[in-house]
């Protein structure tokens, strides 16, 4: 039985996930960032006679990150899996956003996670065991128009997992990206349904922004459904962490098959291949020619 913390609850992906681990027969530590939002994750796992231990936790704070893994592991002893979902989307052209805006969505969705793992990490070497999955997006392997915000937090995102898979290795502790298309959640729907936010009525680009809106409302009767993401996510907890991205849906699979002409074993070793840090990983001394 492993123990999972799991960001962003209140609804959607982090709702299914933590009823999933729950239904798995995992400890789940549920956070979501206004405790007064839990009403549904409360109700779902009452309906489902399941038990959560449901824990506030805003990702723009990252003061409070060790606070929570503290808390954590003095409730449960560990913390085997962390599972960053926690995000926002916006649409809009990348010149309409003020500062505040681009620094606000790097906040919840590059920044979050990323310090959020960081705070993990030492209690997961010390166990030398953990798993790190990150919620990613198909937006963070190719951006498209009116995406361009959005992309950006989560390419950083993939940048840092890549990375951060080959260093943390010497610990047997695996990273994984779940890549997603398009879901039926709140968050797509807000998103959809929303006004131009951004986009003024003299933008250049309120056209461009208002028909890449309506398509986006044109997929919500399509979406797939968060309770099988939620599962995939268990299994990839499950998973010898060979795989770093994983596919969430088959628009998803059709996309990456076209993105990366070889599968991802291939990519991982190619990287392997010129990173120079397999000692490293295999937890070994450094070659002889690069010792300090």
């Amino acid at each position: 039985m492993a123990v999972v913390l799991i960001t962003g609850c209140s609804s959607g992906i982090g709702l299914e996930a933590a009823l999933a681990f729950a239904e798995a027969g995992d400890t789940v530590v549920a956070t979501l960032r206004d405790p007064a939002r839990a009403g549904a994750l409360d109700a779902a796992a009452a309906a489902r006679r399941l038990t959560l231990d449901i824990a506030p936790l805003d990702v723009t704070r990252p003061d409070s990150f060790a606070g929570c893994i503290d808390g954590v592991v003095a409730r449960h002893g560990r913390i085997d899996v962390l599972v960053n979902n926690a995000g926002v989307l916006p649409v809009g052209a990348f010149e309409d956003f003020d500062e505040a805006t681009l620094r606000a969505v790097m906040e919840t969705n590059f920044f979050g996670p990323a310090l959020l793992t960081r705070a993990a990490l030492p209690v997961m070497r010390r166990q030398r065991s953990g798993y790190i999955i990150m919620i990613s997006s198909l937006s963070g392997l190719v951006a498209r128009a009116g995406d361009s915000l959005y992309a950006a937090s989560k390419f950083a995102l993939e940048g840092l997992s890549e990375g951060l898979r080959q260093e943390v290795a010497r610990w047997n502790i695996r990273v994984a990206l779940i890549e997603p298309a398009g879901f039926a959640t709140n968050i797509l729907r807000e998103t959809a349904r929303g006004s131009l936010g951004a986009c003024g009525p003299d933008s250049p680009y309120r056209p461009l922004i208002a028909a890449q809106q309506a398509a986006l409302r044109d997929t919500l009767g399509t979406g797939f459904d968060p309770g099988d993401l939620a599962r995939l996510i268990v299994a990839v907890s499950r998973s010898d962490g060979s795989r770093l991205r994983w596919a969430a849906d088959p628009v998803a699979e059709r996309v990456m098959a076209t993105l990366f002409a070889g599968d991802d074993a291939a990519r991982a070793a190619f990287i392997d291949s010129v990173s120079g840090a397999a000692w490293w990983a295999a937890g070994e001394a450094p070659p002889r020619e690069i010792a300090p």
